[in-house]
């Protein structure tokens, strides 16, 4: 009974090892999925200037999940009730935090292009948008970093720290 037990807890924490892994992994990817829709939406809006509830269902379309789901959403909730668009955002960016592998720094660049969005004339907004991109790419280096630094040691540690506590308790 115990070494089903320790196998069990072995098996585990290798599982909890191998996740964290996995989301240094998919970090630098979801980050590049931010970027390509800000770039799409700097064209949809700056060179078909179509509304932004437009612009969202457009970019949805053209970039993979979790992205996707998250200016789908934001597209549904400006159909529904334009007023209200930043709740709608801070609320859609924590779904996006939820289901990806972004961090809080992301979330937090997020949040603050969201206070301007569709609120400044053009010009103005093709430069928060080029800001956005500019902090992206500040993260989407230190995801890459992080990646390289961490990855296989996250996958080792996961399998050791299960190894060593089964090896204590025995």
């Amino acid at each position: 009974m115990k070494w089903i037990g320790a196998l069990l807890f072995i098996s585990m924490t290798t599982w909890m090892g191998f996740e964290w892994s996995n989301r240094l992994m998919n970090r630098p990817k979801h980050i590049r999925q931010l970027k390509n829709a800000l770039q799409i939406l700097e064209a949809e809006m700056i060179y078909s200037q179509l509304p932004l509830k437009d612009v969202f269902f457009s970019i949805s379309k053209q970039i993979p999940e979790p992205s996707k789901s998250f200016f789908k959403e934001l597209g549904e909730s400006i159909q529904e009730q334009p007023h209200h668009f930043y709740s709608f955002w801070t609320s859609s960016v924590d779904n996006l935090i939820v289901r990806s592998s972004l961090g809080s720094n992301e979330k937090e660049i997020l949040y603050q292009f969201g206070r301007t969005i569709g609120q400044h004339d053009y010009y103005q907004q093709q430069k928060q948008i080029h800001l956005t991109l500019s902090h992206l790419e500040r993260e989407l280096e230190e995801a890459r970093d992080n990646q390289f630094k961490y990855s296989k040691m996250a996958k080792s540690l996961g399998i050791l720290a299960g190894l060593f506590v089964v090896l204590l308790l025995i």
